[in-house]
């Protein structure tokens, strides 16, 4: 056996017999896993919680025809400091509270993405689809919108990245092999930053604390479904062209190395992690041609979710949707499931 092919296969076989030898109920299993994705992930001590040490600051507010959009930026752990985008429906009115939505980005150019804009800031041509400016589809819903920049995306990037190759899209890589070799993961560090910034949109004079949601597609929608397991603030989710399995889509192909926890699978697949969202609401969504997330293993993923609500019996709170298209977004059911959940 020169190849190590078989090797893993082995290897990955040896894993899922242990975990399925554990056999236990979901209430202890859950608890189990929690515990050990946070150790995955590595140790990210936040300094603070609720409004403390945010020290936000509003670098942009622009009125625009059906909403208002901020920009702003507020301090997370270890002195980073995230900028983001706020957006508000105009229709609210004075002294209302309207549910909030943590907007994710996947790969790309950042935040900007998500608002309407390109890269430079400048109004984006609209093609008509949803996904020319998901924020203000949410906010058009009646939703307040807070879309951060992930860390190693646009504004983000590491500056020896900038300094030594302008044409590199993110930092991911150089990201994720210097946590790696610190002890800890960039999807922990993002994670860890999901929850301050749950903290931020929490404290907004517009938003009801009791109804959080969040959305993510792709590299956002790690990001969405880990903070969402994390933090119970998070009362809806949905996650988009990410939901399947490890060894179906991570471990199948090469994927950025921002998608890999060291040491998971000795404890969990990602549906037993996406299960940690349960028994709150989440909608899955995926494209049925998606080429590096294959949708027959995203049917294995809904399928356990499915089963893990219906044991609690929760089914009801469980949704998905396949569209017909690739690595990309639709929102055709869920943006209308995540308002309607939220303002429920």
């Amino acid at each position: 056996m020169r190849k190590p092919d078989a090797y893993l296969m082995q290897l990955f076989d040896e894993l899922e017999k242990r975990r399925e030898e554990l056999n236990e109920p979901w209430g202890a299993k859950r608890n189990r896993l929690l515990s050990e994705l946070q150790t995955s992930l590595g140790d990210f001590d936040l300094p603070h919680r609720g409004n403390e040490g945010l020290d936000p600051v509003l670098l942009e507010r622009v009125e625009l025809e059906e909403v208002v959009r901020e920009r702003v930026e507020f301090s997370t752990l270890g002195g980073l400091r995230m900028p983001a985008y706020v957006v508000i429906p105009k229709a609210m009115k004075p002294g209302e509270r309207r549910p909030g939505v943590l907007l994710w980005h996947g790969h790309g150019y950042g935040s900007r993405s998500l608002v309407g804009l390109d890269k430079d800031g400048n109004p984006r041509p609209e093609t008509g689809k949803p996904s020319d400016n998901i924020a203000l589809e949410l906010a058009r819903r009646g939703l307040v919108v807070l879309a951060p920049e992930i860390v190693g995306f646009g504004d983000r990037m590491l500056e020896r990245d900038e300094r030594q190759d302008p044409t590199l899209g993110n930092s991911c890589y150089n990201l994720s092999v210097s946590l790696m070799m610190s002890g800890k993961t960039t999807a922990g560090l993002r994670a860890a930053e999901a929850l301050r910034a749950a903290d931020y949109l929490s404290g907004r004079p517009e938003v009801s604390v009791d109804r959080l949601g969040t959305m993510g597609h792709s590299g956002g929608g790690i990001v969405a479904s880990l903070s969402a397991a994390l933090d119970p603030r998070i009362q809806a989710s949905v996650v988009g062209i990410y939901p399947n399995t490890y060894r179906g889509s991570i471990l199948a192909m090469r994927h950025c190395l921002c998608n890999y926890i060291p040491g998971i699978l000795a404890h969990a697949e990602m549906p037993d992690v996406l299960a940690l969202m349960a028994p709150r609401p989440l909608f899955v969504e995926a494209g049925i041609d998606d080429p590096i997330f294959p949708v027959e293993t995203t049917k294995t993923a809904i399928e356990y979710l499915r089963v893990i609500y219906d044991e609690l019996g929760e089914g009801a709170r469980f949704r998905y949707d396949l569209f017909e298209g690739k690595h990309e977004v639709s929102g055709r059911l869920s943006f209308d499931w995540l308002a309607q959940t939220l303002q429920a």
